[in-house]
Parts: C-alpha cells; structure tokens; sequence
C-alpha cells in the first residue's frame, strides 16, 4: 500500500492498480484553515456516513466496500475540477454573496436567514485551496466541464440532495445543502469522495426557526463559534495580507459538543449504533 496524499482530514493510499484507500482521521478545518485539535470519533463517523450514504442512494458511485471503522476502499477515478454544490436554504456564503449582488437567488427567495428557497439550487465552485464559485458560463469557459456534464451534474447534484433531504427529514434533520464530487469511471460520471457531516449542514427540525442562526450537527458548531470571535475575520485580513491564517485553539467544550452532534447525527440518520 502507497500513501499518495493527506487532505484537510482524511489520507489516500494506493491500494492497487484500480483502487483507493480513504483513511478519515480526526482532524478539523474551517473556513480553509487546519486546526491542531482534533474532534474525537469524528473519523469514524465520516467513515460510516460514507458508507451508508453510498449505499442507500442508488447512485453510480465509488465505493467498494469499508476496510476499518475509520477506512474506505474506493475505485480510481479521475476526479472532474468541479465542486458540486446544491443548496436549500439560505445560509451560509450565499448570504454575504446575495449582499454583494454576486448571486442570483431562485425566483420568490425569502432573504430571512436560514430561509427554504422555492427550489434547490446548484451552485458548483473551483476546486483549489480555496474555492470560488462558478456559474454554467464559468464552468465551461475555463474549460472546468462540457455544456451536457455542467446540465448532468446539475440534475444529478439535485436530485442527490432531495433523496438525502428526505432520508434527513424521516430522521428528524434538515438537510440545509451539500457538497459533492464526481469523477469519470470507465467513461462514466460517477459520484466520488466522501459523504458526511463535513460535506454538508445539518439542523435539528424541531427548533428550526427562520431569522436565527441554526443548531448544527455539523463543522457549523466551530464556523459560528469562529465567526463570534473574531476569528473568520482575523482569516481573511491575513489572507489579504498574502500570508496564511495561524488556527486557534478550539475550546474543550466546543469539541466535546462536535464530538456528540457528530455521533448524534450518525446514529439518528442511519438507525445505527457507532
């Protein structure tokens, strides 16, 4: 087995010719900085989402078959440039993007935040350290994806995240929007990577209200504990500055809270045990 790469929290090796091993780890990043503390358990819950994920959504997809509570074993693919946003809601860096008149919003948008938008909405971005969003014309002038693959992913982003919308809702969750990534197998798009609490936002229904910031069972815990403090703000200055962000260190507390929403989430949205 050869280690290729180690991501923002999980490390790939090469296991053969045609496969890949996932190795989710504990680690934590927000807002495209790394964090020195890690989230206990958190690995293994990615792990174990992945797997439920790509095999409950009857989608073409990646996995083969999990390998250790916190491995995967995935076929080779090679990955396509593009971010596959959808979101549902309004919320997260749509909000300050709508301010900006960078967006355009879904006919008959409410702008309260953490609103349902009338329809899903796709709203893919680079890929790079850190990524930018990208419209249909954008993708396909820098040559990202072709005219039919932007429409397929489209489709298929959204049709992805309303088949997860409703596994979340019978779970009691709502699915606010998601990440995903797809690659080319055997001339086919395939949908790739990994599928978990950090490729998605997560809020309890029962308290979900309209005008507040919502309860994560996600990274969202640290964004908004990150964005109080000063902290998002302090990243993009020194960013500015053209240097990179140095992490602070995340209180017990709020790692304790992670740990339990991420272990939450997974045993809620799956039925399972961890």
């Amino acid at each position: 087995m050869k280690f290729l790469t180690s991501g923002k929290v999980k490390d790939v090796y090469e296991m053969d010719d045609d496969n890949l091993l996932f190795k989710f780890s504990d680690r934590v990043s927000a807002y495209d900085v790394k964090f020195k503390d890690e989230i206990p358990q958190k690995g293994k819950v990615l792990s174990k989402f992945a797997e439920f994920w790509f095999e409950n959504l009857d989608v073409p997809n990646h996995f083969v078959k999990s390998h250790s509570e916190t491995e995967i074993i995935v076929k080779k693919m090679e990955m396509l440039p593009i971010e596959c946003v959808v979101r549902g809601y309004f919320y997260g860096s749509i909000v300050s993007r709508w301010n900006n008149k960078e967006v355009t919003l879904p006919y008959g948008s409410s702008t309260d935040l953490a609103a349902k938008l009338p329809e899903p909405m796709f709203d893919p971005t680079t890929k790079s350290t850190h990524d930018i969003p990208v419209n249909r014309q954008e993708a396909i002038k820098q040559n990202l994806v072709k005219p039919e693959e932007f429409d397929w992913l489209s489709e298929k982003s959204i049709d992805i995240y309303n088949k997860m919308a409703t596994i979340a809702e019978n779970a009691g969750f709502i699915l606010a929007d998601l990440k995903l990534e797809f690659g080319k197998l055997d001339g086919n798009i395939t949908l790739g990577d990994s599928i978990g609490p950090d490729e998605y936002r997560l809020w309890p229904k029962d308290i979900y209200q309209v005008g507040k910031i919502q309860d994560a069972y996600d990274k969202q815990l640290l964004r908004d504990w990150l964005t109080a403090n000063g902290y998002q703000k302090q990243f993009d200055e020194t960013r500015q500055r053209g240097e990179e962000p140095i992490a602070p260190s995340i209180p017990s507390e709020i790692i304790d809270k992670m740990t339990q929403r991420y272990v939450t989430a997974y045993e809620r949205t799956t039925g399972k045990t961890l």
